[in-house]
């Protein structure tokens, strides 16, 4: 049966594998933070996001993500713009201004330019693009394990069904931004809701590169550092609407809040060793829930917790 290759994680169908520089990197030194990731349009001649976002500052230096060599330096639109050509694939940085000359060979991690005026974010921004002759590719494609999407050989007959799961996690990703954007309608930390573990925040809620995965999206809650072994405790008053586990949760627990402050409040508890009480369970504010464990996605021991409100999931530290 003929095969045929599909981009998968957003992207149109590839005719074949494009020949990536390596190593690549980052275009920006520090941490990264992405504010859009890579949409392109369904017809070449479409509306789509072609490339990623990612935060900056004015003047921040913009670095070539490999070794090629410049073949434009100057201003398109009113904005600066560099690509440079590595042999196969050229990267695109904009806003820039320029600091190379087309021509220039360029190694890994070199600076093309400073960040510039304009370009379409709300904040500033780099907007950087991968091209392969005229067909966009999603650039983190070049980071190991930064979630871009992967090139698979797929049956004929699966490429529908490829293509559907693309559209899928597209959905997914427009919801969670959704998510990260909503305001919930309280007034934080005001509820009698204690925190259930002792220890830190280790990550918050929002979008971020997930650990395990490797791709970017929503962290649905808030992650409190604890050892395994850690009692888990009852925030509040409430009754066990579920245990069970969770490929990705692990061991995870439902609570039931019932109409708090004008809300209804329902809470999750994620990645325990175990659970002591079982569905249908009143408890009350302090009992405990089970031990902090490291099951399903997780990376080490830690207690993610999670928050509803009126049905719609929301930032635990709103309310905590």
């Amino acid at each position: 049966m003929l095969a045929t290759v599909v981009l998968l994680g957003g992207g149109p169908p590839a005719a074949a594998e494009p020949r990536l520089p390596s190593p690549a990197q980052w275009p920006l030194a520090g941490a990264v933070r992405l504010l859009a990731g890579f949409d392109p349009p369904g017809q070449t001649w479409g509306a789509g996001h072609r490339g990623i976002d990612l935060a900056a500052s004015p003047g921040q230096p913009v670095l070539a993500a490999a070794d090629g060599s410049v073949s434009y330096a100057g201003r398109l639109a009113g904005r600066g713009v560099v690509v440079v050509d590595h042999g196969g694939v050229r990267t695109t940085y904009e806003p820039v201004d320029p600091l190379v000359a087309v021509g220039e060979r360029v190694a890994a991690g070199a600076v093309l330019g400073r960040i510039g005026r304009g370009g379409h974010c709300a904040q500033t921004c780099l907007h950087w693009g991968l091209k392969d002759g005229e067909r966009y590719l999603d650039p983190l494609l070049l980071i190991p394990g930064g979630g871009g999407g992967t090139l698979r050989l797929l049956p004929a007959d699966q490429v529908a069904v490829a293509r559907k799961r693309a559209a899928e996690r597209k959905r997914e990703a427009a919801e969670a931004g959704a998510a990260v954007a909503r305001i919930a309608d309280v007034a934080p930390g005001k509820h009698s809701f204690g925190r259930p573990v002792p220890g830190g925040i280790t990550s918050p809620f929002g979008m971020r590169l997930h650990p395990v995965l490797h791709v970017w999206k929503l962290h649905d809650g808030t992650d409190f550092g604890a050892a395994c072994g850690t009692p888990i405790r009852a925030p509040y008053p409430g009754r066990v609407a579920s245990v069970g586990f969770n490929r990705g949760y692990g061991n995870r627990l439902m609570l039931d809040h019932g109409v708090v402050d004008g809300h209804r409040v329902r809470t999750g508890y994620n990645h325990a060793i175990r659970y002591v009480v079982t569905p249908g369970t009143e408890v009350r504010r302090g009992q405990l829930l089970g031990y902090v464990g490291s099951t399903g996605y997780a990376t080490g021991c830690h207690l993610h917790l999670m928050l509803w409100l009126d049905e719609r999931l929301a930032n635990p530290m709103v309310w905590f």
